[in-house]
């Protein structure tokens, strides 16, 4: 990308180059108190998205999974006991802060011996070709600044026949959600991102950021260009949530 194109980080035009810089910082401000944030934006509802992500991966014992944008470990602690000691999970992140609470907190789990740490930028995933059966990001992609290049480095080092998953806020399609989802957003998260993590202004980017993300079906098509096949999608919660799911083939 051109040094001086822009590119949106919320509602605001950034220079591209500055825009992971900025997301960073929205993580290393709320990293302590992203769990507890999850339960109160999603009343809960965050872990069922997830357990629904998990089931529909198909990890099995010896799988080696990649688990992109992990944060906190959600989805990695509950890999890694389905893979057992003969497979591997990969608890990737961009930032810093988040893949340190991650360990820490994986490691209070009791979860070693197959379980790495790595931090990465999903645009240029440092792992060889064909390495993964499985990827995941969940609630990651929309922070990335070049999707594209991202769901091209993920379809690079996934093996032949392997999946990626992606769950991430998507376009309400329940008729008369969507109002109701906007006046959530942009008056609940950041008073609520006030009062839990004294941070009302990296929960307002949080919900800019939903919305400058792409829909269902644009989201699909992106990663059919980018090598996917028998891409399809599932609406979690009347479309605030969707899983992409797409295979190497």
């Amino acid at each position: 990308m051109d040094k001086e194109q822009t590119t949106h980080f919320g509602y605001q035009q950034v220079p591209v180059m500055e825009k992971a810089s900025r997301v960073a910082g929205v993580f290393h401000s709320v990293a302590d108190k992203y769990d507890v944030m999850n339960d109160v934006m999603s009343f809960g509802v965050h872990r069922l998205w997830k357990r629904l992500t998990i089931d529909a991966a198909g990890a099995k014992q010896g799988s080696k999974i990649l688990d992109l944008a992990g944060g906190t470990g959600d989805l990695a602690s509950k890999f890694a006991r389905i893979v057992g000691q003969t497979g591997k999970v990969v608890l990737s992140d961009i930032n810093a802060s988040m893949l340190e609470n991650g360990r820490k907190r994986l490691t209070d789990l009791g979860i070693a011996g197959n379980i790495e740490y790595v931090q990465a930028n999903a645009e240029c995933l440092p792992f060889a070709d064909n390495s993964f059966d499985i990827v995941t990001m969940a609630f990651g992609l929309r922070n990335v600044t070049d999707k594209d290049a991202a769901l091209r480095s993920i379809f690079r080092i996934l093996k032949p026949s392997g999946r990626l998953l992606v769950l991430e806020f998507s376009k309400p399609v329940l008729p008369g959600l969507a109002p109701i989802y906007d006046q959530y957003s942009f008056k609940f998260l950041p008073m609520m991102g006030k009062v839990i993590a004294n941070d009302a202004e990296s929960y307002r980017y949080l919900a800019e950021s939903i919305r400058m993300h792409p829909d269902q079906e644009t989201l699909k098509q992106m990663m059919s260009t980018a090598g996917f096949e028998r891409v399809s999608y599932t609406n979690m919660t009347g479309g605030i949530v969707a899983l992409h799911k797409g295979f190497k083939l």
